[in-house]
């Protein structure tokens, strides 16, 4: 199996994809004004003690308060409050770290009014994303990651991921660890760090270290709360180090500063694997020319189609998640209703496995199948099905089938849902039902060319369009709408097909691929 990881950079967002064998299997979008996210660290300040709950509010700047559990302030709460005030106490010399002093640790039977009080400041860290109605879910506890390490100041613990089986390894990373790990901090060894050099471990340890002092320092110079200390690393090199392995074939992008940080990312952690990160060049839009879009448009919304005329529905209520398989058309197996039914579940356990991937579907997931009576076919549903979720990094549970025939499944949800809306509004009528003749629709585009051109100055631009329209305008070698443009207006006029634009839509960019709004409250 061959990965790759799609990069859309654009001025106000960033979308990214995983394919497996040129398939969509994860999927992320997310804003570039976005101030939240998971592994961010603020000093915020305590709004409101709930004693019923034993928790408590802080204002981290989000318009619902961050909700905070008197058990989630981490047992070094007491250490990280008095290097707190330490620190502010003066603003011109950095009280030092390795002098910290270390507290007693809290305990776990205490109560939330009894160790915070309205106003305090704290040092807090984004552990779960603002979903529906709920603010943020913060931690006490902070820690910062790396590809190989975690580091997690006030401990003094060495931790080797359970998953690096062999006894004679472990012993080797604790005991290198232990050799250079800095006073008064724990570190977490991740399982990718097998095998790895002293030198390579050493490295990252040095660069988590310097986080946590650079946030340290913005702590004692700035005076504004909520103030955010520590930025997470950008959406792309987050997810590269949670996914990187030497399978990867290419990284595209098409962004310069984006290229950059990935590019010094992967040279860092893998050197000899510095070559697949690649500057994407091509006038048609980065997703179009790598089937993304297609796949997008055709994998998310409420019905989902898969092998056979087979398709599941999907429906997300307060609660849970609901899923629905239905046959559909399928045609009937040799083996007879229950062939049928054992097909088309096994089918939709591939495909739902690669939904709650695609989606980042969390919380409780109710599936429904097509009902099956022999008992050894539902054993194989549930081993297809667990073997499915094998490569799912989020942590999750699945149960066996239920006499109702259903199954279980419990997924870790750290942000809310990929939800993309597949259905395209109309883009000409303005909501009235009716829209001009279709034919006349290049006349207009010619009316805002000329305007572009002769009005505003504007010599070289990308007219997007969807790809029926690009082809009539393309039509023909030395006829075509596209050189008669040419000729008039310049050979600044470019022509793209977009996959993305509805029938009669179109979007204007100049040449640094900077969107120019040239659309009018109601065309005329």
């Amino acid at each position: 199996m061959t990965s790759e990881i799609i990069i859309d950079a654009k001025p106000k967002e960033i979308s990214i994809a995983l394919l497996e064998d040129k398939r969509l299997v994860e999927y992320q979008n997310e804003s570039r004004s976005a101030n939240f996210s998971v592994g961010n660290i603020y000093i915020a300040k305590v709004k409101k003690l709930m004693p019923g709950l034993n928790a408590c509010f802080v204002d981290v700047g989000y318009e619902r308060d961050a909700f905070l559990h008197y058990l989630d302030l981490g047992s070094q709460f007491n250490s990280y409050a008095k290097y707190l005030k330490q620190v502010q106490s003066d603003r011109k010399r950095l009280y030092p770290f390795n002098k910290a002093t270390r507290l007693p640790d809290l305990k776990k039977d205490g109560s939330v009014q009894q160790t915070l009080e309205v106003g305090q400041e704290v040092l807090v860290q984004i552990v779960k994303e603002p979903i529906s109605t709920k603010g943020p879910r913060l931690t006490g506890e902070l820690s910062f990651a790396g590809r190989f390490l975690v580091l997690i100041p006030f401990g003094d613990k060495i931790s080797v991921s359970s998953k690096i089986k062999s006894g004679e390894e472990r012993a080797r990373l604790k005991q290198l660890i232990h050799s250079i790990k800095p006073k008064g901090c724990s570190v977490i060894v991740r399982t990718v760090a097998e095998g790895k050099r002293v030198a390579e471990l050493d490295s990252e340890l040095k660069t988590l270290t310097k986080r946590w002092s650079d946030a340290i320092i913005k702590v004692q110079k700035t005076q504004n709360r909520p103030q955010l200390v520590y930025e997470e690393t950008g959406r792309a090199v987050a997810m590269l180090r949670d996914l990187f392995n030497p399978s990867y074939e290419n990284i595209y992008v098409n962004d310069t500063e984006v290229f950059n940080e990935v590019k010094d990312y992967v040279t860092l952690i893998a050197p000899e694997k510095e070559s697949i990160v690649k500057m994407y060049k091509g006038k048609v839009p980065i997703f179009d020319n790598f089937n993304v879009t297609k796949q997008i448009k055709s994998s998310f919304g409420k019905t989902v189609n898969y092998a056979h005329g087979a398709y599941l529905i999907i429906e997300h209520t307060e609660a849970m998640h609901v899923v629905d398989v239905n046959s559909g058309n399928r045609s009937k197996n040799e083996k007879g209703q229950e062939g049928t039914a054992l097909d088309t579940n096994l089918g939709a356990a591939d495909e739902l496995a690669r939904q709650l991937r695609l989606r980042d579907m969390g919380g409780i997931i109710v599936v429904d199948f097509i009902d099956m009576n022999l008992a050894e076919d539902r054993q194989m549903l549930y081993e297809r099905m667990c073997k499915a979720m094998q490569k799912d990094r989020a942590r999750h549970n699945i149960l066996p089938l239920s006499k109702f025939g259903l199954m279980q499944i419990t997924r870790q949800r750290v942000r809310p849902a990929m939800d993309v809306n597949v259905e395209e509004n109309c883009p000409s009528c303005n909501g009235t039902g009716k829209i001009r003749s279709s034919y006349l629709f290049t006349d207009q585009l010619e009316r805002k060319i000329d305007k572009l051109v002769n009005k505003i100055g504007v010599k070289k631009f990308y007219l997007h369009v969807h790809p029926y329209v690009a082809a009539y305008i393309n039509k023909g070698v030395l006829f075509s709408v596209k050189r008669k443009w040419q000729q008039k207006y310049g050979w600044g006029v470019h022509i793209i097909s977009s996959q993305k634009l509805a029938f009669l839509q179109y979007e204007f960019y100049d040449s640094k691929g900077e969107f120019i709004d040239m659309k009018e409250e109601i065309e005329a």
